[in-house]
């Protein structure tokens, strides 16, 4: 069973409880455009798993029938106990190697893209991960743990991770020695040279101390979130594309084929030696380094996070129910993606009144398409009236601009 699905209301309650918290302490570690596009790249994980049929599941299914070892008994909690930490160990390994290797930081690096450090930041996941990272977890299948179980613990486990985003939870004593906490997490989410590449644990910070890359955090040394190379963008597409566009340069520039090949694989480091204008990084300094973070309107961040309760609300209702045919879903979870994108012009501090026309255009498009087909009429009134108060803020929007800049 996953559980995700039943904790993601508690999840919204405790980001406001942290918010009002830093609020009061004076140390508020929240940013609307990040915060609104960690959310959006959490909504976009769930999204995917409606329309991506995953070959994992095939696998996993093929392995489960024909090729386990033997079938654990569900009903022993020996069974389940097993289960949690073989999963963490398999979670260990795979943490690590998506930092380490090019094509599966590609699936890894929305999680880490965020220059804050706060509860939203665990819900900021790839829309990508589910297309290679179900590697990892075959072995449990081979050795005869069942499906259930397995879907089980990994709720158990991700649900864990997520309260240890957090700045205000303090170091806790012993419970650092064997677990995973927010005081090694946040070494993990760290760019510091001496806080890269390490605490990969998902719930047991041992296996980090028994293969050398657990890392303590240090107070004189202040953890400096995100990641090299940052995006300077609250795009939620291109965040989950940009490390595969990457690759892809790589590959059509190298002029050997075995670098063609060997790009995907290589460490995330790695450049085509049989490239002649070879990229010139700069060194991180956390003493110069900034985050992005431009300056909107208090009605444009309103904006944006009025769409991100929309997109929430209609996220629950798919998830709930089954009113659409695949495709139908899948047009509808891609205007969901585009209203995401949209939202992002706006937060990155861009005009996207031209954006915003089309994907209010598309969505009178998708009313009607609705009423002539006689599907869920009253969702399309809902979609009709939301097209017509987006449309009205959206000029009012315009006419605050042009008067603001007037003035």
């Amino acid at each position: 069973m996953d559980y995700v699905v039943y904790a993601v209301p508690f999840f919204l309650v405790a980001i406001v409880l942290e918010i009002s918290y830093g609020i009061f302490k004076n140390n508020n570690t929240y940013r609307l455009n990040d915060a609104v596009s960690s959310l959006f790249m959490g909504s976009l994980r769930t999204l995917n798993k409606l329309v991506v049929i995953g070959f994992g599941g095939y696998v996993f299914a093929a392995i489960e029938t024909h090729y386990a070892l033997w079938r654990m008994d569900i009903n022993s909690w020996v069974t389940w106990v097993f289960a949690f930490i073989a999963y963490d160990f398999c979670y260990y390994w795979f943490h690590r190697i998506s930092h380490e290797r090019q094509i599966f930081w590609a699936a890894h690096v929305a999680h880490h893209q965020s220059e804050d450090y706060n509860l939203s930041t665990a819900l900021r996941q790839t829309g990508t991960g589910a297309l290679i990272t179900w590697v990892f977890f075959m072995p449990l299948f081979w050795i005869g743990v069942p499906s259930t179980v397995i879907v089980s613990v990994a709720s158990l486990n991700l649900i864990y991770q997520f309260w240890v985003h957090s700045e205000h939870i303090p170091k806790l004593g012993w419970v650092e020695v064997f677990f995973v906490t927010a005081s090694n997490h946040r070494v993990h989410h760290a760019q510091n040279d001496e806080y890269m590449d390490k605490n990969y644990g998902g719930v047991f910070i041992l296996w980090d101390r028994l293969f050398g890359t657990y890392k303590e955090e240090e107070n004189e040394i202040p953890c400096v979130y995100g990641i090299r190379g940052p995006l300077k963008t609250f795009n939620p597409i291109w965040a989950n594309l940009h490390i595969y566009v990457k690759i892809l340069k790589e590959i059509i520039a190298a002029k050997d084929w075995k670098e063609k090949f060997y790009a995907p694989f290589a460490r995330t480091s790695w450049q085509p030696q049989s490239v002649s204008s070879q990229l010139v990084k700069e060194k991180f300094n956390p003493a110069t380094f900034t985050k992005f973070n431009p300056q909107i309107s208090l009605i444009k961040g309103g904006y944006a996070f009025a769409q991100l309760l929309v997109l929430t609300w209609l996220g629950f209702m798919l998830l709930e129910g089954a009113l659409f045919t695949y495709v139908q879903l899948c047009i509808i979870v891609g205007m969901m993606a585009f209203t995401m994108y949209c939202t992002s012009l706006w937060l990155d501090g861009k005009t996207g009144f031209v954006m915003e026309i089309i994907r209010l255009s598309g969505c009178i498009f998708l009313v009607a398409y609705a009423y002539q087909a006689g599907l869920a009429q009253s969702l399309a009134t809902g979609l009709f009236i939301y097209a017509l108060i987006n449309l009205a803020y959206l000029l009012f929007m315009c006419r605050y601009e042009v008067g603001a800049s007037a003035s």
